[in-house]
């Protein structure tokens, strides 16, 4: 049965990696006594195909703009401002201008450049590994790509440049609904700083500081593992009921780290809701609570381990581990460096992180939008607090 498992999922993977090659050749065969024909059918068809998926990115394009959950976006927004023109501040999503150049060339050399073999890994649950590496000498070696072989070009091996900085959107956030029950307007605020990446050996206390930090949305169900005891739910959502999210994500890459917070309230309420996230970031270099630390490095486990329990996710698991760090670490292993993690550990990455300059996302309508000197002032005072202004008129 494994044997029969491995062996279709071998075939599939090489019929999708190289499905251009066969079909193209497949089509041939069947119009050898007409060539030429047989080879502009082939162009055609795939002409049609390059075209229809020019029209699926634009509709992706145009569902990301219009679609109410705005975290897609910001978290483009929030690298952009993070890593202003380099690396993983480059645009994720393609720009509109730029889908009419994408075709067949464009495809080819950007295969046959990162689809190599020095970037892949080949990674099996539930076989051994002697069968494995037989299946991967007859079923791999010795085919040509559909795009060609010859060596790769133009790679780009920059490393990250955190620079920090903000990117600001304004939009009318007030006709979002798409039935009939409305949906408050609302301006979304995500405030972030340059953590760590995940060779470090700071990336654990970075994720239990996260998990710590935790948040939701206001609408939450509660239950086991929702993680509603949480600050972002304590000290935010429980406190101010004008605040319809806040939660902390955290973004880690092989050369650098993103720690931010994405809050959402009322427009007339946007300075506020400023000012309590960055008093949230200013209390990460503050006391720890033992018990508040033991609740998050115990839901962090119990979420590693849940997740460990599906064979894809293994197997997901397994290949990133390998390709990003050339080893993979037990789930063993990484729960005692979980359990490892002190008070003294968060408090020291979250002071180190607190002396950096801030990346600051900002969508919807911004007229109460603090400065961005004012956010950094704020992040490098003792309390929080955003500077005071004062206005002779509204």
């Amino acid at each position: 049965m494994k044997r029969n498992i491995l062996v279709e999922l071998l075939t599939f993977w090489k019929s999708w990696h190289f499905r251009p090659l066969l079909d193209s050749t497949a089509r041939m065969t069947s119009c050898l006594p007409w060539k030429s024909t047989g080879a502009f059918v082939i162009a055609r068809r795939q002409d049609e195909e390059i075209e229809m998926t020019r029209m699926a990115v634009q509709f992706e394009l145009e569902d990301l703009n219009m679609r109410p959950d705005p975290e897609p976006l910001l978290t483009e927004m929030i690298h952009e401002a993070a890593y202003r023109e380099n690396t993983v501040g480059l645009h994720r999503f393609c720009p509109t201008e730029n889908i009419a150049k994408i075709g067949r060339e464009v495809l080819h050399s950007y295969l046959r450049n990162y689809y190599t073999p020095d970037r892949m890994v080949l990674a099996g649950v539930g076989v051994e590994h002697e069968h494995l590496v037989e299946c991967a000498r007859k079923y791999l070696l010795g085919v040509q790509p559909a795009w060609g072989g010859g060596p790769a070009v133009d790679v780009d091996r920059s490393v990250a440049q955190y620079t920090g900085g903000i990117v600001k959107l304004e939009r009318d956030m007030s006709n979002v609904s798409l039935g009939p029950t409305p949906i408050p307007e609302l301006t979304h605020i995500m405030v972030g700083l340059e953590s760590c990446s995940f060779l470090e050996g700071d990336f654990i206390p970075f994720a239990v500081l996260n998990m710590m930090m935790g948040g939701g949305g206001s609408f939450s169900a509660g239950g086991p593992g929702k993680g509603m005891f949480s600050r972002l739910y304590l000290n935010v959502l429980n406190r101010h009921h004008w605040m319809y999210n806040a939660t902390s994500y955290h973004h880690s890459y092989e050369d650098t780290g993103l720690l931010c917070i994405h809050a959402s309230a009322d427009p007339r309420q946007v300075r506020e809701m400023v000012e309590i996230i960055t008093k949230e970031f200013v209390l990460m270099g503050g006391t720890v609570d033992v018990v508040e630390l033991e609740r998050a490095k115990t839901q962090l486990m119990s979420m590693l381990m849940m997740n460990l329990e599906s064979r894809p996710v293994i197997f997901e698991d397994v290949g990133r581990q390998v390709l990003a760090t050339h080893s993979r670490k037990l789930p063993h292993e990484l729960c005692t460096l979980i359990r490892n993690v002190a008070p003294e550990d968060i408090k020291r990455v979250a002071s180190k992180m607190l002396r950096g300059k801030p990346a600051v996302a900002a969508l919807g309508d911004l007229t109460d939008l603090p400065t961005y000197e004012h956010i950094q002032a704020a992040l490098s005072s003792k309390d929080g607090r955003l500077p005071r202004t004062y206005r002779l008129f509204r």
